[in-house]
């Protein structure tokens, strides 16, 4: 699986950058015709502290999964849109 990530307004660091594919990589246990996952990281407004945005775009056959989480931290907004994702994986390898 190919991971791309994005981020607008940022640099990620290197321990968010191996969190980021530690985590992306489990997903292949779960669905393995997972084609490429699309990262972008994204800084909200500025004065809230839950503005960490995370959307991931997964490209499967047939149906796209798109997963979007906001929290105080990039990490935690990862692992909770990894969690969703997870899920719906399941559901689809299910249906197929």
């Amino acid at each position: 699986m190919k991971i791309v990530v994005q981020s607008m307004g940022l640099t990620p660091h290197a321990p968010l950058e191996e969190h980021m594919e530690k985590k992306l990589n489990k997903l292949e246990n779960y669905y393995d015709k997972i084609v490429e996952c699309q990262v972008h990281l994204k800084v909200e407004n500025k004065s809230d502290k839950e503005n960490k945005t995370v959307e991931i775009l997964l490209a499967v056959p047939g149906d796209d999964i798109m997963v979007k989480k906001t929290s105080a931290s990039f990490e935690e907004s990862l692992d909770q849109c990894v969690d969703v994702a997870k899920k719906l994986l399941i559901k689809k390898k299910q249906l197929s």
